[in-house]
């Protein structure tokens, strides 16, 4: 049986805290440059869902609220270009 949540996290002095990304928009440049320079090494990888078709939209957004997409969702409306 898993343990319940808040008797794990007390006995082990778990601190959990959230943060809201605007509190270091000071630092966007920067680490835009870092993870940027990391995904063209190769050394960062993320995922993200793609799905073909304005049409599509509206199951991939119920997707989306399920939690049944990988990463970034997408959605595709027309060819890509360079």
């Amino acid at each position: 049986m898993a343990p319940r949540l808040p008797a794990f996290f007390v006995g082990r002095r778990v601190i959990v805290r959230g943060f809201i990304v605007s509190d270091f928009a000071g630092h966007f440049e920067q680490a835009r440059r870092i993870m940027g320079k990391l995904v063209r090494q190769g050394r960062l990888k993320y995922r993200e869902d793609i799905v073909d078709g304005l049409e599509n939209a509206p199951r991939a957004f119920i997707g989306l609220l399920r939690g049944e997409n990988f990463g970034k969702l997408q959605i595709r409306v027309g060819p890509e270009t360079t």
